[in-house]
């Protein structure tokens, strides 16, 4: 019989929990499923108590992790829509910071979102290879230089670690785990069974382009913008004049955000809602071309490929939910 590992759901102010929930949902699946305790989870935090979480949730930590022989550590992340606030949570949680810095190798630390940067901090990422969220990436090169960022990776699980991008990077590490403690059989089972985030990967050309993951105000309306605007109306100055900006001043800011030119930025959101219907739904490619308002199948399926090196055909093969 596997050895049982104790994984600590880290709490602290301002964490963003969903993500543990869902991590604890999936694994006491697991056990179930293999008929065995093969995972055994506390939530814990700095000192036993209840925790502010994101949102005014409250939550009990069960225990304070550096009391408590772990296994592994989940580390969330919390809200933050600028490198300024990711700083201001770090400076916020340095006690929680140093304890994570004094933490037995032994214990394995697991990260996602921007919570990956909480654990930079403390160092336990010098010399080795971390996600990042893309709109973070050259504020997190400057501020920890010692981590091998791969902001074209949306997870990494090895034996001393694991981080992964993304909001829902919870599930890309409970998949692994699940993989490679219990079975691939197993986890095809959950994953068949329970509701988990969609899709179950994504394509990096596609990581980090949901509306609610942008990091600024600007972004944020000219995503919903782009969403709702025929493909061959997404010209610089039709997105300026809708956002009320000058064109140079829209392609600018957007350049600085994102490293991505306008033009290129709002076809890639564009196509990013094309590899969403071919995940989601089994409506036909030139259904899809004509309702997202492209001049023509053909165009779209040029620009898909371009993007993806895919056909929307071998896309939805490879990433299609049903």
């Amino acid at each position: 019989m596997p050895k049982t590992l104790r994984i600590g759901l880290l709490l602290f102010p301002g964490c963003m929990p969903a993500g543990l929930l869902a991590f604890a949902d999936l694994l006491h699946a697991a056990n179930r499923r293999a008929g065995a305790a093969l995972f055994e989870l506390h939530f814990v935090a700095l000192r036993p108590g209840v925790v502010e979480c994101a949102h005014g949730v409250r939550l009990q930590a069960q225990a304070g992790f550096a009391e408590g022989a772990f296994d592994a550590l989940l580390v969330p992340g919390f809200w933050a829509e600028s490198a300024e606030q990711v700083e201001a949570t770090l400076l916020a949680n340095a006690e929680l910071v140093t304890a994570l810095a004094r933490l037995g190798k032994r214990c394995r630390l697991w990260s996602y979102c921007v919570g990956v940067c909480l654990v930079a901090a403390s160092g336990r990422l010098d010399g080795r290879a971390a996600t990042v969220t893309w709109w973070l990436a050259d504020s997190v090169l400057r501020r920890f230089p010692k981590v091998c960022w791969q902001s074209e990776q949306s997870c990494i699980f090895d034996e001393r670690g694991a981080s992964a991008s993304g909001v829902n990077g919870y599930l890309p590490i409970a998949q692994q785990l699940i993989e490679r403690v219990v079975s691939p059989a197993v986890l095809h089972d959950l994953t068949r069974l329970m509701v988990l985030p969609r899709p179950a990967q994504a394509h990096d050309a596609f990581q980090a382009m949901s509306l609610i993951e942008q990091p600024s105000a600007l972004l944020r309306r000219l995503h919903a913008l782009v969403e709702r605007l025929p493909a061959e109306q997404l010209t610089a100055p039709t997105l300026a004049t809708a956002l009320g900006l000058a064109e140079r001043t829209l392609a600018r800011k957007v350049r600085s955000e994102t490293g991505i030119p306008l033009a290129a930025y709002a076809r890639r959101i564009k196509l990013n809602q094309v590899g969403e219907r071919l995940t989601l739904t089994s409506t036909p490619v030139n259904t899809i071309s004509a309702e997202l308002g492209f001049s023509s199948d053909s165009n779209m399926r040029r620009m898909f490929k371009g993007l993806t090196a895919l056909t929307p055909a071998q896309y939805r093969q490879r990433f299609a939910r049903f």
